[in-house]
């Protein structure tokens, strides 16, 4: 007679951990519909980077380097640091978790402006410290003073996220350097620029003229959305040494794949960093048509500065996701604050606009 199967349930687990959601992706979109919940790039990868990663492929027996060091030195050249200032993750949100984890631990704080990325509470559980989330400003960007005020002896970590995901304002330079001055210089501060390539207001903070200025400051990029590698996985983070060699120390080895790492390379090369780029401007110049003809329609839209648009639709968020899925539109809803939309397809807009015209009305 066969044991008795075991009970799961008796396994220890940590109790926050067994609380936590999982990431919950973008469902998929409907037949011919459009999937505007993940901010991807919507054009297809280019020839060459094709090529890079079918040549890399044929090495997927061995694995990969473990530093990504041919990246790390484009990378390096291109910021004006060493190599050994710049760490390559399996995308930004590792690169994030990592961090995390060389700084905080139990009984530790960290602070960021809510809401923002959702994977930011769940990185900091998964760390074991806690999250002190601020509110955002009126206009959906975050509010740097209530930040600094929020900061204890207890915080390790605050993060700053610009523009912001899914609201999508920026923090700008001047905010930030008196954000800078304000905040201990023992406390670890990430700048997430996920979409820095999108961002047109140039008055924005950027990361590169920040390189080395600030001992406690480490900017974090990523592949996925401009250069169009969201299924690759591969960001990168600029900073000092000693805290880029702790978050080494956290990093699942081997994280980042052979092909990977040669797609990003191929996506610097000139010619193809110049016609994906061309590409962002064309969803730049999308996101502004659509954000303009939002606001002409009642919306109250926030400066939109990634390649999504926020709408603000407070309880009637889950309804207004629907009326759209039933449109053959994907975007994703946060009930009860609202939903944040990607700027894909020049073929989405129509549609789009006119669902959420009804929608307003």
């Amino acid at each position: 007679m066969p044991a008795p199967t075991p009970d799961a349930q008796h396994v220890r687990l940590r109790p926050e951990i067994a609380a936590l959601p999982a990431y919950r992706q973008g469902r998929p979109a409907p037949a011919d519909g459009f999937k505007l919940s993940s901010n991807e790039n919507p054009s297809e990868p280019l020839p060459s980077v094709v090529a890079a990663i079918a040549a890399a492929g044929a090495e997927v027996n061995r694995y990969p380097d473990a530093t990504a060091l041919a990246l790390r030195e484009r990378l390096a050249e291109r910021w004006g640091v060493t190599t050994d200032e710049v760490i390559v993750g399996a995308g930004s949100v590792a690169l994030l978790a990592q961090f995390i984890l060389a700084a905080a631990a139990a009984g530790d704080e960290v602070v960021y402006s809510w809401r923002s990325f959702e994977a930011y509470p769940g990185l900091v559980t998964v760390a074991g410290a806690t999250s002190v989330q601020v509110p955002n400003r009126a206009d959906h960007g975050h509010d740097l003073a209530a930040i600094v005020a929020a900061i204890t002896e207890r915080t390790r970590v605050v993060i700053v996220c610009s523009p912001n995901n899914p609201t999508g304002p920026i923090v700008t330079a001047a905010e930030f350097e008196a954000f800078m001055a304000a905040v201990p210089s023992d406390r670890l501060v990430l700048l997430d620029e996920a979409y820095a390539e999108f961002v047109r207001d140039e008055a924005s903070v950027d990361g590169a003229t920040l390189v080395r200025r600030y001992p406690n400051l480490v900017v974090l990029r990523t592949f996925s959305k401009a250069y169009g590698l969201a299924g690759l996985r591969v960001g990168y983070a600029i900073g000092p040494v000693r805290i880029l060699d702790a978050a080494r120390s956290t990093a699942i080895p081997l994280g980042v794949t052979g092909t990977a790492s040669a797609a990003a390379l191929a996506s610097l090369e000139p010619d193809a960093e110049a016609e994906l780029l061309a590409r962002v401007d064309a969803i730049v110049e999308r996101r502004e048509r659509v954000r303009s003809a939002l606001l002409a329609q009642g919306w109250d839209v926030p400066a939109a500065q990634g390649n999504f648009v926020w709408l603000p639709a407070g309880e009637a968020t889950a309804d207004v996701a629907e009326r759209l899925f039933d449109a053959g539109i994907v975007a994703r809803a946060f009930p009860p604050e609202g939903l944040r939309i990607s700027v894909g397809e020049e073929a989405a807009v129509e549609t789009l606009l006119a669902i959420l015209n009804d929608v307003v009305k």
